[in-house]
């Protein structure tokens, strides 16, 4: 005999199937339809570049549950094994309608007892042993990112349990009944069998099986039919996300066209997104992992990632079209800044990217945020106050901070340091890009001669700009004011350019970020190094040495525009690494999953007044590891963490080092 299985045991009226499926598949249909309506609404953008990495990350991101497993991987896993489950019982449904429907005749022999019996029986338990787990997840360990509960989170687990159990019921009745020779081939199916005729007669499981045959039918094309107007959709949406996202570098915000008039200025309503902020929203599972590492959420602003796109969501199913009358005008208006997310909200958003890296989906939050940050800006005028003396500084002086009353050549005294405006035919291998805070800021004025000094002492030829350098515009980019980012940043191409700089070194992430990934978008092309990386450089090739280590425990903080928008998180460790007698320690949050010190996007400059303190907050996560020294490679966090510190811990005294100023200190 050749093994195999009679697909439609003891079901008469088979044609009522296909018409029930016709009725699911139009209702299906129609779901999406609705949902592709009003991604339309939205503004193109190009997503279906580079094919090849878009396949890679559905791959490894999708179908690899990549981020589902980095964090919480006990929860990744029963998603695992839920996903994979339903797939190869699809797998299996393709299978028999090719073979009964199509008449091509592949469910027999081998391959029958290997994948439709041994296989489907396997992952169909495993899909249960997730189901399982995720309903333990929701409603025993009740996590707080999971809140709050709703009725579509237990009607879809409770649904997709239903059609498993159903299932090995209507095999394991087919099995007893039919005395299958190839039962052993399915071993749970054969179980349940077993239970059955324990109590019920021949006759009795007939008339079982067919009655549990149609129950299950019925509800597996409820469920299917309900897909698209359920949170399950993002079986969908979340491939579709993950496919479509941004493959430009992560630290470069989308560039504005100021020159072109019918180009918003920044997002007020739904129909100034991209249409793939659209399918964001739609794709978004309410899992909570875009808030556990982010450091509005956690101390208690009036931001969560979540609900902000939950709220933009409930927003464009409202006023978008979905086929029941509602306007499908692009010009109808959909108001979201104020009605739906509050100002409040997005001045809480330090775009440190904690949403993003965490986000399993591929869901932009910080583009979306710094979009309608622009609006208000730049369209209604409208910021906190603390930020309008910046924002003048800027404009007027070319540097954020309003009070500074030293020059940008001041740190360089009793240094063998020249500017190119005094010396414009100087030969130099690299150009030492101080920034803002490393010139005019006296605390990071110390880091500044830290770096020039070692780069002295490894013979490296460098150069500066001086009273030539302008803010690299990042802090005006992120608070929504894309217009003085461009001027900044269009004055600062001209004068690198001018001097033909090719290769630029700098101690502060955000320039380190702008200048790298986002200059090129208004034609400066140069390459850009963080001072970790350049001085590890040096060390690996012998030009810098310590002639004596710092003894102590040394613990090293991520910077946001270093670690999470770069991936650079190496080179600093690598660095402290090499002086000898350093005992490095790591936080309970460190690398992609660090936390934010605060200072970014523009908050270095406003006054938290709500919740408590984010640097307090991370420099308790950095003071719990014991550490003699706290070591950061941002001058942002470098002023915020000693804050922190100073109000955490008053008598505890532990300083706040820059990786130059520890190996400066070791190399004297």
């Amino acid at each position: 005999m050749t093994p195999t299985r009679q697909v439609y045991f003891n079901i008469t009226q088979v044609w009522v199937m296909y018409l029930l499926f016709a009725i699911t598949l139009a209702v299906f249909c129609h779901g999406i339809y609705r949902h592709w309506r009003r991604w339309q609404i939205g503004r193109p953008v190009q997503r279906l570049d580079q094919l090849g990495t878009r396949l890679r990350l559905l791959l490894k991101q999708a179908l690899g549950h990549e981020k589902l497993l980095k964090r919480y991987s006990g929860a990744g896993v029963a998603h695992l094994l839920i996903f994979w489950g339903f797939v190869f019982l699809f797998i299996g449904t393709v299978v028999v309608f090719i073979h009964e429907d199509l008449h091509i005749h592949i469910m027999q022999g081998s391959f029958y007892l290997y994948f439709e019996s041994l296989t489907l029986n396997t992952f169909g338990v495993l899909c249960i042993a997730g189901i399982v787990a995720a309903l333990a997840q929701r409603y025993v360990r009740r996590p707080k990112r999971l809140k709050p509960d709703k009725p579509d989170d237990a009607i879809i687990l409770l649904a997709m349990l239903l059609i498993l159990v159903t299932g090995f019921m209507i095999q394991g009745l087919r099995i007893q009944i039919t005395h299958d020779p190839w039962a052993a081939w399915s071993p749970f199916g054969k179980a349940a069998g077993i239970l059955f005729a324990r109590f019920l007669s021949s006759a009795q499981m007939l008339v079982l099986h067919r009655a549990i045959w149609w129950f299950h039918l019925v509800v597996v094309f409820s469920f299917i039919g309900w897909i698209p107007y359920s949170k399950l959709f993002h079986v969908f949406t979340a491939p579709a996300s993950i496919f479509t996202q941004n493959l430009t570098p992560r630290g470069q915000l989308p560039l504005l066209n100021l020159e072109k008039e019918e180009e918003p200025l920044g997002v007020s309503r739904l129909q100034n997104f991209f249409w793939k902020d659209l399918l964001d929203l739609d794709a978004c599972t309410e899992c909570g992992r875009c808030e556990v590492n982010c450091p509005a959420f956690l101390t208690e602003k009036p931001l969560s990632p979540k609900w902000l796109i939950l709220d933009a969501r409930e927003s464009l199913h409202a006023h978008a079209s979905n086929g029941d009358g509602n306007s499908t005008d692009p010009e109808a208006p959909s108001p979201l800044v104020g009605p739906v997310i509050k100002e409040e909200t997005l001045w809480s958003c330090t775009t440190c990217g904690a949403c993003m890296e965490q986000c399993p989906v591929a869901i932009e939050h910080v583009p979306k945020i710094v979009g309608m940050r622009r609006h208000l800006v730049m369209e209604r005028a409208e910021f906190p106050g603390d930020l309008e003396n910046m924002v003048r500084s800027l404009e007027a002086r070319g540097h954020p901070y309003p009070g500074a009353s030293a020059s940008r050549t001041d740190w360089m005294q009793g240094l063998p340091v020249k500017s190119l405006a005094d010396q414009p035919n100087a030969e130099f291998e690299v150009l030492f890009w101080v920034g803002c805070a490393g010139a005019l800021n006296q605390r990071s004025q110390s880091v500044t001669r830290a770096v020039a000094e070692l780069l002295a002492r490894a013979g490296v030829k460098f150069a500066v700009l001086g009273r030539e350098e302008r803010c690299t515009g990042d802090s005006a980019r992120r608070i929504g004011h894309e217009f003085l980012f461009q001027t900044l940043a269009q004055q600062n191409i001209a004068t690198l350019d001018r001097y033909k700089v090719k290769k630029i070194v700098t101690a502060c992430p955000h320039c380190f970020n702008t200048i790298k990934n986002e200059y090129p978008q208004l034609g400066g092309n140069y390459e850009v190094v963080h001072h970790s990386e350049f001085l590890a450089e040096l060390v690996a090739q012998g030009r810098l040495k310590p002639r004596e280590a710092p003894t102590g425990k040394v613990t090293f903080h991520d910077p946001c525009y270093l670690g999470r928008y770069n991936q650079i998180y190496d080179a600093p460790r690598n660095l402290l690494d090499s002086l000898p007698g350093v005992e490095r320690s790591e936080p309970e949050w460190n690398r992609r999953n660090a936390l934010c010190c605060g200072g970014g996007g523009g908050f270095s400059f406003m006054e938290e007044k709500r919740g408590t303190r984010m640097n307090q907050n991370r420099s308790r996560q950095l003071l719990a590891t014991g550490a003699d020294t706290i070591a950061v490679g941002c001058p942002f966090c470098m002023i915020m963490l000693e804050d922190g510190v100073k109000t955490a811990a008053p008598d505890e005294a532990v300083p706040v080092r820059d990786i130059a100023e520890i190996w400066k200190a070791a190399t004297e």
